[in-house]
């Protein structure tokens, strides 16, 4: 099983994450992980401290000339600022804060975190409560999706909503990630980016906040990852858990999860055909998100994540409670973006990734990437010499020859 852990403050010395799991012989380099950690910077109507908190990548542990060694994996992600401005504020020794923060923001960790742990400075919670610690969850995630990319299973995002305004149009395909990261939206439709652009700029003359929606895709994945047989295993439930999990989402659904609600069953569901050239299974929908029963179906994997409006705004008008006096006022402010949507679509790449890599360590195995590629191989053939097989049902399941398939009678003859 693949598994990490992320530590560290928004202000803090650094990030760390560790990631244990991996094969041995996965090539990665800190180029790569740094590359991904780019991406999560992009996005128009981030903010200024885009700028100023630059992601100083060092692999401290787990990979040894370009591989890895099978052992864990540690990568710190150093805090530029730290030095200049936080030393203080943010120090482990001894001390007491210069400014606690006592007007917790509506929507934010702030009042919950402080109620639960006892504490007087929101900045506590705050720190780790932030999205800054998602720079972590990135870097573990480039090493998912270099090890699912071996496998030949490709993942990308896009946004396909921006405040009110909704992305029409065609999904993009495994090779389009490049073009979808050239939008300054992450959006593969220009005519709804340009609409989008127009909500950010009206927003930040308010001092306001957009939220949104990401499609998250996953191409190449094999049949079977997950379950149906326990409630912790299926795949749907998984990833579910895994994209609530980043900051400020709110929704989830797998496929067309709360537009088929709406409909009948006739029309609510994937049809199956059998395409004979090809030599399997098909469906032509993508209702069911890739995913039925708890399990994958070889199919595209599909999960929408809703992001609300960020809680912290630049002209600070939510009503509040000064934990110290109990007069009533607005919440402080940080510094902030005015939307963050294409970055949490990063993210929400990160944690698919980790959840299918998770899942494929779990079902095939491998101590070495070779090990693992030749598991997996071997899986694919077996279920496509299995989904090729005709079987006489009636005969107690004993398989026909493909000329024999003519006498296989028709179901309900």
């Amino acid at each position: 099983m693949l598994r990490f852990l992320t530590a560290g403050e928004s202000h803090g010395r650094a990030l760390v994450v560790v990631v244990e799991g991996l094969p041995a012989g996965l090539p990665i380099t800190a180029e790569e992980i740094a590359s991904e950690l780019a991406r999560r910077r992009l996005g128009f109507g981030r903010g200024p401290r885009m700028r100023f908190e630059q992601d100083e990548l060092v692999i401290l542990a787990g990979i040894r000339h370009g591989l890895t060694l099978g052992s864990p994996v540690a990568v710190e992600i150093a805090n530029s600022e730290w030095e200049r401005k936080w030393t203080e504020e943010m120090s482990p020794a001894p001390g007491r804060a210069t400014q606690p923060l006592t007007r917790p923001r509506p929507g934010h960790a702030d009042l919950a975190g402080m109620q639960k742990y006892d504490f007087v400075d929101a900045r506590n919670v705050l720190e780790r409560a932030s999205a800054r610690e998602t720079a972590a969850r990135v870097a573990a995630g480039a090493l998912a999706k270099a090890l699912l990319r071996h496998l030949g299973i490709e993942i990308l995002s896009h946004v396909i909503q921006l405040g009110p305004v909704t992305a029409q149009g065609a999904r993009p395909g495994p090779g389009d990630l490049e073009r979808v990261d050239a939008s300054p939206l992450r959006c593969f439709d220009p005519a709804a980016e340009a609409e989008m652009i127009a909500a950010i700029e009206a927003a930040q003359r308010d001092g306001d906040s957009l939220g949104g929606v990401v499609e998250v895709l996953a191409y190449g994945v094999p049949v079977g990852l997950g379950s149906h047989v326990h409630w912790d295993r299926k795949l749907d439930g998984l990833l579910g858990q895994a994209l609530l999990s980043i900051q400020a989402v709110k929704g989830v659904e797998i496929g067309e999860g709360f537009d088929v609600a709406r409909r009948r069953g006739s029309e609510a569901h994937d049809a199956i055909t059998w395409d004979g050239e090809a030599g399997t299974y098909v469906r032509q929908t993508t209702r069911a998100g890739g995913i039925e029963g708890g399990m994958s179906t070889g199919e595209l994997i599909v999960a929408r994540a809703a992001m609300k409006p960020l809680a912290t705004l630049n002209r600070p008008t939510l009503q509040t409670v000064d934990t110290a006096t109990k007069a009533e006022t607005v919440s402080f402010k940080e510094r902030t973006d005015v939307t963050a949507v294409p970055a949490m679509g990063v993210v929400a790449e990160t944690m698919t990734a980790l959840v299918l890599a998770n899942e494929v360590t779990r079902k095939f195995g491998g101590d070495s990437l070779g090990e693992l590629e030749r598991n997996v191989a071997g899986y694919r053939e077996q279920v496509r010499l299995a989904t090729e097989r005709v079987v006489d049902v009636a005969a107690g399941g004993e398989p026909l020859n493909w000329d024999e398939r003519e006498a296989f009678p028709e179901p309900g003859s």
